[in-house]
């Protein structure tokens, strides 16, 4: 009989072993993650405009290809802080069809006191010298050379009589979302006799064409992807593209990670015209930090923590580098509770002022007939049954790469070395899948039902088809613990 690749018109003596590798692998392979950040890069980048390249640590690396004060340079830095081992690729995006956003911040002086002028923008802080005697054309003169020192800024700025006029450095409506103020932090004053206003940015528009920045996604698995766009059109894309990936052709299943600065009213409303199970967004209300500093650090917390475990929440992971709205700002319980429940991922500030997931919700609400549907409300759901889908897929493609498939009934006939499988063999295969791998890890629970509604069985209509049905009980999450005190005296 054969066995193995070992022929049976062997006449030369002696000995001929074959090795088969399918047996030797126990649980699941490392599935090593790949993300992907999208954002968009100056023409004083070297990058080419829609290229994917694979990114390391060296942040000047990044500052040349994408340009000094990009976008997406600061994502990249961003992310890489927060994530230093995760595989990190980028996509740059050329400069938009539109208008660049602008602010203005307007300084005026009876009789300056020496001090300073405390600048906040896009939460870099700068400290503006203030000498005595010193005119609003001599302070404004000063905020653009301080502005201008902290290249990594995507401002540019002017003055003229005493006015500063910031500019971003790319045209887009992403631009309106920089923010700009002073006296952030506690016992920052302005020096005596001066005043400062600001304006928001504004002005900026324009929107990415989604369609080209998706045909140049390779086609290669990236389990994560952080986009800056939180317009209609741009996620509507990016949707259609995650879901067709996600399903049983590619099964390249990846999560997005977006963000959206608003009021509570926007924001909530944002969420409500929203419905997708594999893109989360963080409303960062009015945070000094941008809406794409927020994607990548949340892009960055989530996959580093995934990676190791897809069924643990992410509650409580700080977003570091993040800066909290003022105290007069920040969304009370009542508000987060209302943005959850409309598909908003919402954060939580700490006692040390740091900004920390909460929950990292999907925006996926309803089913198809506008129901009430759970099943897809936080991102660890998809998470999980990627990780489970791959796992099964690992295990096949290892132990069954080239075997005939047979009916249970020669079970008792084959020759031990026979590259058979039959329902009964896979169906085993996979219970102790389960038992060495998804329960011990903690991604599945009931093993005994499991095994009880494990179906493995042969197509009616195609014989070299081989049918499974499986239901996994994934493991939930300790999102809320409820108690009733009943005392007495």
């Amino acid at each position: 009989m054969p066995l193995g690749n070992i022929p049976e018109d062997i006449y030369v003596p002696l000995v001929y072993i074959d090795i088969d590798n399918s047996g030797a692998l126990t649980g699941t392979p490392t599935l090593v993650n790949k993300v992907l950040i999208i954002g968009q890069q100056l023409a004083s980048g070297t990058a080419t405009a829609l290229d994917t390249r694979r990114i390391g640590t060296s942040e000047a690396d990044m500052d040349n290809a994408y340009g000094k004060g990009s976008m997406l340079a600061k994502m990249l830095k961003r992310f890489r802080k927060i994530n230093p081992s995760t595989d990190m690729y980028a996509l740059g995006v050329a400069d938009l069809t539109g208008s660049a956003a602008t602010a203005t911040i307007t300084v005026t002086v009876g009789t300056a006191s020496a001090g300073i002028v405390a600048l906040l923008i896009d939460g870099v802080s700068m400290q503006v010298a203030v000498k005595a005697g010193d005119d609003a054309t001599v302070i404004a003169t000063s905020i653009v050379a301080a502005v201008t020192a902290k290249t990594d800024l995507p401002i540019t700025a002017s003055a003229a009589a005493g006015v500063v006029t910031l500019t971003c450095k790319w045209k887009g409506e992403t631009g309106n979302d920089i923010d700009v103020r002073y006296n952030y932090y506690d016992g920052e004053l302005l020096a005596k006799g001066v005043t400062v206003t600001t304006t928001a940015m504004t002005g900026g528009a324009g929107t990415p064409d989604i369609s080209a920045i998706v045909a140049a996604i390779p086609d290669e698995w990236y389990n994560h992807i952080v986009i800056p766009y939180s317009d209609t059109q741009s996620l509507n894309g990016l949707r259609d593209e995650l879901v067709d990936r996600y399903g049983p052709l590619k099964m390249m299943e990846g999560t997005a990670y977006t963000a959206m600065r608003g009021t509570f009213s926007e924001t909530s409303t944002w969420g409500e015209g929203r419905n997708d199970y594999l893109i989360t967004c963080m409303g960062t209300n009015k945070s000094p930090s941008s809406p794409w500093d927020f994607a990548a650090a949340y892009g960055a917390r989530a996959s580093y923590s995934l990676a190791i475990d897809p069924a643990r929440p992410l509650q409580t992971l700080v977003l570091t580098g993040i800066l909290p709205p003022a105290k007069t700002d920040r969304w009370d319980w009542t508000e987060r509770n209302l943005l959850l429940q409309s598909g908003v991922a919402t954060y939580m500030v700490t006692a040390g002022d740091e900004v920390a997931i909460e929950r990292e919700v999907s925006t996926y609400k309803v089913n198809s007939y506008g129901d009430p549907d759970p099943s897809y409300l936080d991102i660890t759901t998809p998470a999980t049954l990627g990780y489970l889908r791959y796992s099964l897929k690992a295990m096949v493609t290892n132990r069954f790469p080239r075997h005939k498939l047979a009916g249970d009934d020669v079970l008792d006939f084959i020759d031990p070395g026979q590259p058979i499988v039959t329902p009964k063999i896979m169906r085993n295969a996979i219970i102790e899948q389960a038992r060495i791998d998804w329960v011990p890890k903690g991604l599945m629970e009931d093993m005994e039902g499991f095994k009880a509604s494990l179906s493995v069985y042969r197509d009616e209509s195609n014989k070299n088809r081989l049918n499974c049905v499986w239901k996994p009980d994934i493991v939930n999450q300790l999102r809320v613990f409820a108690a009733l005190t009943q005392f007495k005296l």
